[in-house]
């Protein structure tokens, strides 16, 4: 057990959250975990069929929520009147703030307004799939209850609830898949963990002297064994930055998962391959990938709630990056930061509801769809503009986008071409004999006329075109179930 003087800061929080008046906490009543039986996932839990088991939910439902919510909510991208620079979660590692300091907002954190069940309403209202929040964030601070460390939302705040217990079972009722985020190796809490050299500096030999090892044994793993015993059927669970992940290391965590929920999937940011590849913040690769991936990505410029953030992608803008991320073959987790006291920024969620809006009306163009079978309408090389490795800069276009299931493509125009006053939508070259096309909102399904041009050009010229910021999707039916080109 850790004896160090933030562990007993830690200890005192609890002790003073203990004596407050607790509000209550609504009853709340979370499935038990489910240990699948099925052979495929338990024989060889790492084989290539056991993994395309675990991602079927994964590739159709294709739009998820992520949440980053924590004590850095309260101070909000500050720190003592000085703005911290960067995402707003960081602002304990940006401003070097001591850990027992930083372990004193537990003492404020009383979220009175947090509401599972509205969350999980707006993220079915959303059009969003599954749900994945911070459990614990590189700050260390854990939004369950847990026997391996005090320090967390049950036992060292006024609030004395369990958020992931409260939003898992929302989710549950809400049919939303749930996950976890959970910062496996940096915690700026802890002497074991990486990230906190101002506190600690002996962490430069922590790989040598044990205590990042200790750390994994009386932190990491008894918390992940909580999350995935008390917490009902989780999803996913999202690891991140894995510093000192070597050797045994992922393994052991991987091992952990595998035998408590043999389905559940490991996102690509362990330390050694999940089950699908995560991107870069905010990364949307250029091009279609036949891999599971998906893009974990801001409403704004951070994850965690900053007051002065305020520069908010448009709906417009967020059905445009959904619809190129699945027509490339991958899904769009999406970030909202709460503020301290519980609530969802109202231009997050206003943004938001208008995408879940589109999606109600067009979402067959994107749940369980596959990727493009084409790919140049995703754009291509510079002749003349380099990067910094004299490598040709890749220009996007963002006119239209395609995805598709057996004999259906969709096409989700941005922008169309115009002749004199009539708008026209040129298809892609393919073979297959064309049955119908008509627009995807469109509760009559109108056939669209397809004309061909002399050089054998086909083209779709509706009644009425609209150059649509949140995108016109058109679907072709076809002849066979694959394009042949």
């Amino acid at each position: 057990m850790k004896t160090n003087s933030v562990l007993m800061s830690a200890l005192a929080l609890a002790l003073l959250a203990g004596c407050s008046t607790p509000r209550p906490a609504p009853v709340v009543a979370v499935p038990a975990p489910v240990i699948a039986r099925d052979p495929v996932l338990t024989a060889d839990p790492e084989s290539p069929a056991a993994k395309e088991k675990r991602l079927e939910w994964f590739r159709h439902d294709k739009f998820g929520l992520f949440i980053h919510w924590g004590l850095y909510a309260i101070p909000a991208g500050y720190w003592k009147g000085e703005r911290s620079p960067g995402i707003g979660e960081w602002v304990m590692n940006r401003m070097k703030i001591p850990a027992a300091e930083y372990a004193q907002l537990a003492t404020q954190f009383n979220p009175v307004k947090f509401d599972a069940e509205a969350w999980a309403q707006f993220a079915e209202d959303a059009g969003m799939k599954y749900v994945v929040i911070t459990s614990k964030h590189h700050d260390g601070f854990a939004l369950f209850k847990s026997a391996a460390s005090p320090y967390n939302v049950y036992d060292a705040t006024p609030f004395h609830r369990d958020v992931i217990k409260e939003l898992a079972a929302a989710c549950a009722r809400h049919g939303l898949r749930f996950g976890v985020y959970y910062s496996q190796s940096q915690d700026w809490h802890e002497r074991g963990g990486t990230g906190n050299n101002w506190d600690f500096p002996a962490n430069e030999v922590k790989d040598k002297d044990g205590s990042y090892d200790a750390y994994l044994q009386n932190k990491v793993e008894p918390q992940l064994k909580e999350l995935l015993t008390n917490y009902g059927p989780l999803c996913l669970i999202w690891f991140d930055t894995p510093q000192m992940m070597t050797g045994d290391r992922p393994r052991r965590l991987t091992d952990i998962v595998r035998t408590l929920q043999p389905a559940t999937l490991i996102d690509g940011r362990l330390g050694k391959v999940g089950d699908y590849r995560s991107t870069g913040d905010n990364v949307i690769p250029a091009k279609a990938s036949e891999d599971a991936w998906e893009v974990p990505a801001t409403l704004n410029h951070t994850w965690g709630f900053r007051s002065d953030d305020h520069n908010w992608k448009s709906p417009g803008e967020l059905v445009f990056k959904l619809v190129d991320i699945v027509s490339k073959g991958g899904n769009y987790l999406l970030n909202v930061g709460p503020q301290a006291d519980g609530v969802i920024p109202q231009t997050s969620q206003d943004n938001l509801r208008e995408v879940g809006k589109w999606l109600k009306a067009n979402g067959d163009a994107i749940y369980g769809t596959t990727h493009s079978p084409f790919g140049e309408e995703f754009g291509d090389n510079a002749t003349n503009l380099k990067d910094r490795e004299g490598k040709p800069v890749f220009l996007t276009f963002n006119d239209w986008r395609c995805t598709a299931k057996p004999g259906k493509l969709y096409f989700t125009i941005f922008h169309v071409e115009r002749d004199g006053q009539n708008g026209y939508f040129s298809l892609p070259d393919f073979k297959n004999k064309i049955t119908t096309v008509y627009q995807l909102d469109d509760a009559k399904r109108t056939p669209l006329e397809v004309q061909t041009a002399k050089d054998g050009r086909r083209f779709i010229n509706p009644p009425r075109w609209v150059n649509d910021s949140l995108g016109t999707v058109f679907v072709v039916e076809y002849e066979g179930a694959k394009v042949e080109r």
